[in-house]
């Protein structure tokens, strides 16, 4: 009888180091994605509807409106200021707060006051100044569905920062997602580019979460940073970092039309709902506190000389050192919306007129410019097909986590979480350490967050026999 050579291969160690920190770091990203999935997933999905709805804010605000925002074509317009005396002579009490000249001939013109501490829009006949109607501000129906998605209708500060996480979550859940996803073997374009429609419902869901995700990511991520411009904690970082590297608006000695005056230390977005990138620009004082101050004629006459788009609004000055602030926001003209770089900011002396400071689209920074493009990506500013793409967003920033809730149903145990299974010796991985770190950096909340994860399973979920069965 021969005897058989039996060949025996003892791999490399260092590869069985390798592979064994690969597969614990995988299963550590799968884990972070699962957890953030599980917890974020119904508020993705909320800030996705309520996002959708917000998309057409023009639309429908024009519905609800129309009888407050157009009139019958006349004849001769009266002026801006008899325009604005007849609100004076209806609400005697008010402060007129500013105005926004018709800008069709059929459009009504804005006055906003301030009534008994309340924000309130009134809408006059150009024509004859006849009194059209009146809106509360804050009972708005978008107002309140704006205030939905940021969280504050519903849990105050808590609930903004909440919503601010998700956010940031989502795109992390991106990133764990590509890797999750990304092929590792040689396989078909099947559950990759497009789902398998004969397999099991389990893996067709699967395939409906990555396949979605896979051609929409980018243009979610673009929607989601965008959205994170508007947060207290990394909005405020984001514009800190832009505009200290002078990248945002123009900051100190500029080429921009800006002239040495006293400045307060007040932001213009403290006094007006201006664009993003004007939004810190301090707020000049007019030269002499005595005076006369110019007619809301001669403020048009100033904005239209800088070609400003009609569709713009004046803020009025708050005090006796306060100036007139006039800017156009393209995405409050409708139907026909100016393109986002014809925004444009002015702050003009109450009493001679003179233009203090003036920033449009030409004096932003590159990065000024880009988050800029990006907010008016975000709202649907460049037009109903705009809007249309982003409702498709919208559809799927809804698909990619019900899928994925519906996939963790198919698969978890009766009884249990069904969260994937914790790495082999479990420990802070060297990777696991960095990427922690990283994400704290750039998305503080998000690393916050991330690092009570891995406290919770690395002395928690690890150290108590119930809590580790239940979890998975």
């Amino acid at each position: 009888m021969e005897s058989v050579k039996v060949e025996t291969t003892i791999k490399n160690p260092k590869e069985l180091t390798e592979k064994h920190t690969k597969a614990s770091l995988y299963k550590t990203v799968w884990r972070w994605h699962f957890y953030a999935g599980i917890f974020f997933a119904p508020l993705i999905i909320f800030l996705a509807i309520t996002g959708g709805c917000y998309l057409f804010k023009p639309q429908i605000e024009n519905h609800m409106y129309h009888d407050l925002y157009y009139v019958k074509q006349g004849e001769q317009k009266i002026s801006s200021s008899e325009q604005i005396n007849e609100v004076k002579k209806n609400y005697p009490n008010a402060e007129i707060t500013s105005f926004t000249p018709s800008f069709k001939e059929n459009r009504t013109s804005e006055v906003g006051t301030t009534d008994n501490g309340e924000s309130v829009s009134v809408y006059v006949n150009p024509y004859n100044g006849d009194f059209i109607g009146r809106i509360n501000e804050d009972e708005r129906f978008m107002a309140s569905v704006k205030d939905l998605h940021n969280g504050e209708l519903w849990g105050g500060t808590i609930g903004n920062r909440l919503v601010e996480l998700a956010a940031c979550w989502a795109i992390i859940l991106i990133i764990t997602g590509v890797y999750l996803w990304w092929p590792r073997k040689n396989k078909s374009l099947s559950g990759i580019l497009f789902p398998r429609f004969s397999k099991s419902k389990r893996v067709f869901w699967g395939d409906i979460h990555a396949v979605t995700a896979f051609w929409f990511s980018l243009f979610i991520a673009i929607i989601l940073l965008s959205g994170l411009m508007w947060t207290d904690v990394w909005g405020s970082m984001a514009k800190s970092a832009v505009d200290a590297t002078g990248t945002g608006s123009p900051v100190g000695d500029q080429p921009w039309e800006k002239h040495a005056f006293p400045e307060s230390t007040v932001p213009t977005k403290e006094v007006a709902d201006v664009p993003w990138a004007a939004e810190n620009l301090p707020v000049p004082n007019s030269i002499a506190s005595e005076g006369t101050p110019i007619s809301i004629e001669k403020v048009i006459q100033i904005a239209e000389s800088k070609n400003v788009i009609p569709g713009y609004k004046i803020v009025f000055p708050e005090d006796k050192t306060g100036v007139y602030t006039v800017y156009l926001d393209p995405a409050d003209v409708y139907p026909d919306r100016p393109k986002p770089w014809t925004q444009q900011t002015l702050h003009i002396d109450q009493y001679n007129g003179e233009v203090l400071a003036k920033l449009g689209w030409k004096d932003y920074g590159i990065m000024g410019k880009i988050i800029s493009l990006g907010i008016s990506f975000h709202q649907g500013d460049f037009g109903f097909i705009n809007q249309l793409f982003n409702l498709l967003l919208v559809l799927a920033l809804i698909v990619i986590p019900l899928s994925g809730l519906i996939m963790w149903k198919k698969r978890k145990p009766n009884g249990k979480l069904g969260a994937p299974a914790l790495p082999e010796n479990f420990k802070m991985l060297k990777g696991v350490a960095l990427i922690i770190l990283v994400l704290g950096i750039f998305f503080p909340l998000v690393g916050i967050s991330l690092l009570f994860v891995w406290v919770l399973d690395y002395l928690v979920t690890k150290r108590i026999p119930m809590v580790k069965q239940w979890i998975g």
